[in-house]
């Protein structure tokens, strides 16, 4: 009977034992690419919800919001100096949650929360003067959380909330100050999406309509004026490519283009992320790499510069953040390097 009862035990054993041989692989056992490495902070306020933009070898950031203030204030930042450097405020009311594109050298800032009213201004910065000019004001609804993006010489502003979910693509002409209204986004209204440009065409991800997270992924060719829907960023397949797909859909996170592949990081989906994923535009398919190893955030700003990628400020709960992190994603990961 003793016997009996041990050859039992051991039979149960191995059948576990084999379960979890054969128990497939995931980012939480598995050593992924990449490595996140601390940078120079800030030297702001600590602040979400700001905007970030890039022209020739200089990065600026913008407006943002901490728990207690909104901002308008304007930095530089030299990648070689790794100095923070205070230019001329913005002129309009300090916001949070505005958009930011560049074209033809110059940047252009508009809509956004100031805390009572969704905005709709527009303000060009020429870093070569170092002033700020109002421009015509955005056409479509006053808004905050939209995404824009740069594609050839023309401006873009998508999606965002205006009281309710928005889905409405618009392109700025900036020779004639002129906004025309162009084909809507595919699929689902949202707001806090992530936008990024490949290969002259821009792509909006994810983000949030009625407090859920959406796992398509659209992209939008300017030349046609046509939006394709890409393959879902969820496990939503009886493939197995799309079987790790469980941490890409999220609202409030960051993109950043490097080596002609996006990035995804931080962010929020039901809680904060940190889970990080690069995206190939010619296999449409993504890859998880080491999660973002800052304090995990939502409402951060991310950009390229000279072939370099960071990632800075964002808020968690109250708590807002002033650091930055520089992603090396072939790199191998080092813990708090």
């Amino acid at each position: 009977m003793r016997t009996s009862y041990f050859l039992c035990v051991f039979a149960m054993g191995l059948c576990l034992l084999a379960g979890t041989a054969c128990k497939k692989d995931s980012s939480s056992d598995t050593t992924l690419v990449g490595d996140w490495v601390s940078s120079s902070d800030f030297d702001g306020n600590a602040r979400s919800e700001a905007v970030t933009f890039t022209i020739g070898t200089k990065t600026y950031l913008a407006t943002g919001t901490s728990n207690t203030e909104r901002f308008s204030d304007l930095w530089e930042y030299d990648v070689d100096l790794k100095y923070w450097k205070q230019k001329a405020s913005f002129p309009g009311v300090a916001r949070s949650s505005a958009i930011a594109f560049v074209v033809n050298g110059k940047c252009y800032v508009g809509t956004g929360f100031d805390g009572v009213n969704k905005l709709n201004d527009m303000w060009q910065y020429d870093p070569a003067t170092d002033q700020w000019t109002q421009k015509s004001p955005f056409p479509g609804s006053a808004r905050y959380d939209a995404v824009a993006f740069t594609i050839g010489s023309k401006g873009y502003l998508c999606s965002g909330f205006d009281g309710n979910y928005l889905k409405d693509l618009w392109e700025y002409n900036s020779t004639t100050d002129t906004w025309t209204q162009k084909a809507s986004l595919g699929g689902t209204k949202r707001s806090a999406a992530m936008a990024f440009v490949l290969n002259d065409k821009a792509y909006v991800c994810s983000g949030n309509n009625n407090g859920t997270s959406l796992n398509d992924l659209w992209m939008y060719d300017a030349g046609t004026d046509t939006w394709s829907q890409k393959r879902k960023i969820s496990a939503s397949t009886d493939s197995s490519f799309d079987d790790t797909y469980t941490t890409i859909q999220r609202y409030n996170g960051v993109a950043f283009v490097l080596n002609n592949k996006a990035y995804i990081t931080t962010g929020e989906n039901g809680s904060l992320l940190s889970a990080t994923w690069e995206y190939d535009a010619a296999a449409d398919l993504w890859t998880d790499k080491t999660a973002f190893e800052g304090s995990a955030r939502t409402g951060a700003v991310a950009f390229t510069l000279q072939n370099r990628s960071f990632v800075l400020t964002g808020r968690s709960g109250t708590l807002s953040y002033d650091n930055m992190l520089e992603f090396k994603p072939s790199a191998a990961y080092v813990q708090n390097d």
